[in-house]
């Protein structure tokens, strides 16, 4: 089995205005948007498994941390010699989901994370309005002993170009990403509920800035 760097970004997104920890994952460098990577002619094309993707969020408040999932809906990865020189993914907004909380305290969660809220559907990703998220592959780097992964996260309609560490496992016909745990800053994206950079006099009621993602993607060849 043959082991490569690489990366996926995406996602992601995802990661739910609700935050993450100081202490926690490094942040992501972030950047305006790059030109997207093309791969080479004789580069073969890997199908997103949608069963087997998933980007994992971990966000944080004074009050106290949540958790949860969001899925990849599509994508394809462009592999030429065991790398990965293109690739673009697809985040199922409406997948979003809290896998800490039960009952109406999860259910009520999700829906302000979604927007499906009437009056609140500006406060964090608005699904009906954006329905997804995408992540478009810019480049592939080394920096520091780690392979690097860059590339353009669109959420709400904001792109952002993001590198973050990450590697790919390949076997037959099946490659693997996984990423390792990052941090995004939210309001670059325009989630802005409950920051206190962005709103003054929050006092311990706000959300951090900060969300984790973590991401795994399971591509098979076409």
């Amino acid at each position: 089995m043959k082991k490569h760097f690489l990366n996926f970004a995406l996602i992601t997104l995802v990661a739910a205005g609700v935050v993450s920890c100081k202490d926690g994952a490094k942040q992501a460098e972030t950047t305006e948007a790059q030109e997207v990577a093309e791969a080479a002619p004789v580069a073969e094309d890997y199908s997103v498994s949608t069963d087997n993707s998933v980007v994992n969020w971990k966000g944080e408040k004074p009050t106290g941390t949540h958790m949860g999932t969001v899925n990849i809906s599509e994508g394809t990865v462009m592999v030429k010699d065991g790398m990965v020189e293109a690739g673009k993914f697809v985040i199922d907004m409406n997948s979003l989901v809290s896998t800490d909380l039960e009952g109406d305290m999860k259910q009520n969660l999700e829906a302000h994370l979604k927007g499906t809220v009437e009056g609140k559907e500006g406060d964090f990703f608005n699904v009906n309005k954006y329905p997804t998220a995408t992540f478009e592959l810019t480049g592939v780097s080394e920096k520091e002993g780690k392979t690097m992964v860059e590339g353009n996260l669109t959420i709400k309609e904001k792109t952002n170009n993001i590198s973050f560490p990450a590697t790919i496992t390949s076997e037959g016909n099946m490659v693997k990403i996984t990423s390792e745990t990052f941090a995004i800053d939210r309001t670059k994206w325009d989630v802005n509920y409950g920051s206190k950079s962005v709103f003054d006099n929050l006092g311990d009621k706000f959300i951090n800035d900060d969300i984790e993602l973590t991401v795994t993607v399971v591509a098979n060849k076409q």
